[in-house]
């Protein structure tokens, strides 16, 4: 059985969980059109999924706007939180825009 994620925004590069999904499960990620992954770690309710492999140094895009950056290397179907990426929200020392870099 497969799993639910949405992903809001083509920009988007991650999918959240509209429920629990263990490690090793497919989900379907809907966004207008369908694609599938497999998640490589247990993700919990409402907590993003790479749709794509992630760059340490990246910007990790939700609803179409940047809420944070890569600290290590992320790769597809992985678990997207505070393990391996930082906030750049209201943060003098970055630019925080996908227009802006």
């Amino acid at each position: 059985m497969s799993s639910i994620a949405i992903k809001m925004d083509d920009k988007d590069n991650v999918a959240t969980a509209i429920g629990n999904v263990p490690s090793g499960e497919e989900v379907i990620v809907k966004n207008g059109k369908e694609m599938k992954l497999t998640v490589r770690r247990d993700i919990q309710f409402g907590h993003k999924i790479a749709t794509k492999a992630i760059k340490k140094g990246e910007k990790i895009v939700k609803y179409g706007e940047v809420i944070g950056r890569a600290v290590a290397n992320i790769e597809k179907g992985d678990h997207v939180h505070v393990h391996n990426i930082e906030s750049l929200r209201g943060r003098g020392d970055v630019v925080d825009s996908l227009d802006r870099e």
